[in-house]
């Protein structure tokens, strides 16, 4: 069996209408979204989104441009508030909850356009990610105490052992905007590991890779997932590496839901196909 091949995973179902891995369905789901909607004026942009994510699942979500993918990601972290549904992470209610509060329970993401902090250096980007396991006070820091330089070392340590998941730890040093776009794309989700995540959410982390980058980005997602027993979301276009390593697959069109299950059912689905090439004509 080849690397990027995998045995399917069976998909059962949890109390609410969605499905989540075999292997999670002793534990309540990591995240589950309840008739998720949201309305900009008269505009629906996403309509009764229901998803569960099991608590160490790869899950997809994939659609058209414009579909609402990236949306349901503002939704989830609370970059907007929903205008109705409920959004539960890890068995709690976020209703009302800002995108800090939503990062510490547990989620953390990376985004369709990188945003790093491109005059720091590589390090750097990594231990601002770090800063909830900063256990000095300011005073330690100001007046440079023994507690500040363990707390610094410890800290450092750390960011460099999440980097070389990676192979990035010699590149420590370098600024992070003169990184090539790969190395980037891989910074952004080493800095969001760094919060110490539940639930990793990756909007289209290979664009811009070639296919070599893309198999190891592959191979790199089961590799976080099995090491730090975490689930993660991915939008992403590149269908191979969706139905590579994907387990649970939602398909979005015109911000509802049009299909959910393994990459088989998916790709056997007519509406699915019929959403990326159009309607064959008569």
């Amino acid at each position: 069996m080849s690397r990027n091949q995998k045995t399917p995973t069976k998909l059962v179902p949890v109390p609410s209408t969605n499905i989540i891995p075999e292997r999670d369905v002793d534990k309540s789901p990591i995240l589950e979204a309840r008739h998720l909607g949201i309305d900009f004026g008269g505009l629906t942009a996403v309509d009764d989104f229901d998803m569960a994510i099991g608590r160490t699942e790869i899950a997809g979500l994939i659609g058209p441009n414009g579909a609402g993918k990236t949306t349901v990601f503002n939704l989830l972290t609370k970059v907007y508030q929903p205008t109705r549904g409920t959004i539960m992470m890890d068995g709690k209610d976020t209703a009302g909850k800002s995108t800090i509060q939503v990062s510490h329970m547990g989620i953390a993401r990376t985004f369709q356009n990188i945003r790093l902090f491109r005059e720091l250096s590589v390090l750097d980007n990594v231990l601002i990610g770090l800063h909830h396991e900063m256990d000095y006070r300011l005073g330690s820091a100001i007046f440079r105490l023994p507690t500040y330089w363990r707390g610094e070392r410890i800290a450092r340590e750390r960011a460099l052992e999440l980097l070389s998941i990676f192979d990035m730890q010699d590149m420590a040093s370098a600024q992070a905007g003169s990184l090539p776009y790969g190395a980037q794309r891989r910074l952004e989700i080493v800095r969001a590991l760094a919060t110490g995540p539940s639930l990793l959410l990756l909007d289209e982390p290979a664009a811009g890779m070639n296919p070599s980058e893309t198999a190891e980005l592959m191979d790199n997602i089961v590799k976080i997932r099995d090491t730090f027993k975490i689930a993660i979301m991915l939008i992403e276009h590149d269908m191979n590496l969706v139905m590579g390593i994907c387990e649970g697959i939602c398909v979005l069109n015109f911000g509802k839901i049009i299909a959910k299950g393994t990459p088989a059912d998916i790709q056997a689905n007519p509406a699915v196909v019929e959403a990326y090439l159009g309607k064959k004509e008569e």
